[in-house]
């Protein structure tokens, strides 16, 4: 006597990719070193315990009647006949004759920090962060670039100042740059960017997209527009060569990590006697996107050659 084993069902193939939804960011994206920088060297004014006033210093005045800086004075204040008050050894500043201070209830409550560097640093950033994110520089040159603006630093931090050369005198003139903001300037700015940084990035970049599906791809390019549909089959993806700094330093840092998490620029073509052509810039981890949709498209192309 022999028993049939009859075979098991085959299960219906499971769809690993229902949709997979791409956008394509503004350069905004990348001015989040602004934003954050700015915050943090505004709360590191208002625990530097030093205060900015504004003095008045007029504008024609003799040696000896005009605002100047007095160290270890005595000072002596009349309150009325019978009530003085005397500090010695005391750093003061001196107003010229007939010039008063703001007249404002609290002339210290401007918080600012005591190391001018932090200015320029903030200066450098933002200006560093408006080149890159307007001047695309990909492959060698994103490189020379970024090694250049180094070795500039370090050269022109080790000029000797008694040398009389180009470079010892370019760095005595950098040197007597003071660039101050005070806390309230730096949050002010750094809110203001973060809103606009924010409302960009979680929605309006979310009006423009690509989303691709087994055997479809739709595509909407206009805030507020109507998504066009267009078939897969014969579709190229390209990813550009990346932009090192923008894309895989600023880009990269916010995914904490390098490489396929990095952002990137992605191009689309579809096939047919009408080609279309689609590009997307910053694109969020493009090299993991880009593998998802090439497994997507693979997976589709073995499903339909098994199919009879």
């Amino acid at each position: 006597m022999s028993t049939t084993h009859s075979a098991p069902a085959s299960k219906p193939p499971v769809e690993e990719f229902d949709k997979i939804k791409i956008y394509s960011h503004s350069n905004l994206f990348y001015w989040w070193p602004v934003w954050f920088f700015g915050f943090a060297f505004g709360i590191f004014s208002m625990f530097d315990h030093h205060r900015m006033v504004v003095i008045p210093y007029p504008k024609e005045a003799n040696a000896n009647d005009t605002t100047q800086v007095v160290q270890d004075a005595k000072i002596e204040v009349s309150k009325d006949k019978d009530t003085k008050i005397a500090w010695d050894h005391r750093d003061a500043i001196v107003l010229a004759k007939d010039t008063h201070l703001p007249n404002e209830p609290d002339p210290l409550k401007l918080r600012i920090s005591s190391h001018a560097s932090i200015g320029v640093w903030f200066l450098g950033i933002l200006l560093i962060v408006v080149v890159i994110t307007n001047t695309q520089l990909r492959g060698v040159w994103s490189v020379l670039v970024i090694v250049t603006a180094v070795l500039t630093v370090v050269i022109l931090s080790l000029a000797h100042y008694h040398e009389r050369t180009l470079l010892s005198i370019l760095a005595e003139y950098l040197s007597v740059l003071d660039v101050r903001i005070n806390a309230a300037g730096y949050f002010f700015l750094s809110t203001i960017l973060l809103v606009i940084w924010a409302v960009t990035f979680f929605y309006f970049d979310h009006q423009t997209y690509i989303v691709f599906t087994p055997g479809q791809l739709r595509v909407c390019t206009e805030i507020g527009g109507g998504e066009k549909a267009y078939d897969t089959a014969g579709m190229t993806l390209e990813k550009h060569r990346s932009d090192f700094f923008r894309h895989k330093i600023l880009g990269g840092f916010l995914l904490f990590r390098i490489g396929s998490g990095a952002m990137g620029d992605l191009v689309v073509n579809t096939s047919g006697a009408a080609v279309h052509h689609f590009e997307l810039p910053n694109v969020w981890a493009v090299g993991k996107q880009l593998k998802r949709i090439e497994d997507m498209l693979r997976e589709k192309a073995v499903v339909r050659g098994n199919m009879p």
